[in-house]
């Protein structure tokens, strides 16, 4: 690849990327908002960040065979559609247009999460990594900035909530824009013409490893999602105004990628990644802790703490699903199958933490769930950190 296209094709996945969080981050700190408007009770303001998960995982097992027959630019370009179309929808009037947004929105992204990594081994095969750690970057670039800006967009703009929803809509379309060529062109999937019967084989369903790194990858999810989601109300609860309380998501956001950056130094130097495992679990579990009993005037520290810890498990994460794969279709099969049933898993998480709450109007039982997942996930992740491939 020509280094003048490369530098296109990294950067029209960097503005995708941006694109793929947002939708996602921007509730949490706006949820009070939300639900006294809308007269939302607690599982309902939890189901907003369920439901696309939802969505996440139901794409995730079955983009693989529309990759396949599509291709990965025209299966992304209708994604970042769906994209536009949903978050416009999601600003609707009444309740049912923004769980039917969040719906939209949630396969929309669905789709980007199973493309991008295909199309970054496909395009960039000679740099993987440095174009994933741009991606991943981007991915928390987008997360930390929106959830930063949307609570002083909705101060500053009539209209309330909905109009700094609705404009996430116009980045979204410039990616569709910036895509919509390529897509036009319909290069032949990548993959070839078996691509869907790969995608369905059963073996890796019945590899204990495979579910391993699923079952690690949906736990850290699950706790990514309930900090989008439940952060910003967290803060509020402990007495921070509405814009300090997303900008506290925002900050735990950013720090993210440090700790996503700190991994592939550590891996060097170490002869798997199960001390890794170890300790970013315990820089979570801290997180946490601190963020619900610790002073008040420790939270930002707490908040740090936490986006290292879970920057690193994102990372880790996402690395399993090439280290324990013996080959590229491998690879690419298991990436399907841990994102699909991860995301099911991670969507209990919300929901459950906007349940407990709600049943008992505080955050001693939602952080004890919280807790007991951060530490559960230490198995599958030890497990998976083992030197060794699945099959």
């Amino acid at each position: 690849m020509g280094n003048r296209r490369a530098v296109v094709s990294v950067a029209l996945i960097v503005l995708a990327a941006l694109n793929l969080r947002p939708a996602v981050a921007t509730v949490g700190p706006l949820l009070t908002a939300i639900t006294g408007d809308l007269d939302l009770s607690g599982p309902a303001a939890g189901a907003l960040t369920t439901l696309p998960l939802l969505c996440f995982g139901a794409v995730g097992l079955a983009a693989p065979a529309l990759r396949g027959r599509v291709g990965e630019e025209p299966l992304l370009a209708a994604g970042m559609g769906l994209l536009v179309a949903g978050l416009l929808l999601r600003a609707g009037p009444v309740p049912a247009t923004l769980f039917a947004g969040s719906l939209v929105v949630g396969l929309a992204i669905g789709v980007g999460n199973v493309v991008m990594p295909a199309l970054i081994k496909r395009e960039h095969p000679g740099s993987v990594t440095l174009v994933t750690s741009l991606y991943s970057t981007a991915l928390t670039v987008g997360a930390a900035v929106s959830a930063a800006v949307v609570v002083p967009l909705d101060q500053a703009l009539a209209g309330g909530w909905r109009v700094p929803l609705a404009l996430l809509a116009v980045p979204a379309a410039l990616a569709l824009l910036g895509w919509l060529p390529r897509a036009l062109r319909r290069p032949a999937p990548s993959d070839g013409p078996g691509a869907a019967r790969r995608a369905a084989a059963p073996g890796l369903w019945r590899d204990r490893l495979a579910w391993q790194v699923s079952a690690f990858m949906g736990l850290q999810s699950l706790l990514a999602y309930v900090v989008f989601g439940w952060l910003p109300t967290l803060g509020q609860d402990r007495g921070m105004s509405e814009a300090d309380a997303g900008l506290l998501l925002a900050v735990t956001s950013i720090v993210q990628a440090a700790g996503s950056l700190a991994v592939p130094v550590a891996d060097r130097r170490l002869p798997d990644q199960r001390a890794q495992v170890v300790t970013v679990v315990a820089l979570t579990f801290a997180g946490f802790a601190a963020l619900v009993w610790a002073p008040l005037g420790f939270v930002w520290a707490a908040a740090v703490v936490l986006g290292l810890g879970q920057g690193a498990l994102f990372a880790l994460a996402l690395s399993f699903l090439g280290l324990r794969a013996g080959d590229a279709a491998t690879a690419a099969r298991l990436s399907a199958m841990a994102q699909g049933t991860g995301y099911l898993i991670a969507a209990t998480g919300p929901f459950a933490v906007g349940a407990l709450y709600d049943l008992t109007g505080g955050w001693n039982a939602p952080i004890a769930f919280v807790l007991a997942i951060t530490v559960i996930q230490v198995f599958p992740g030890l497990a998976a950190a083992r030197d060794r491939t699945v099959g």
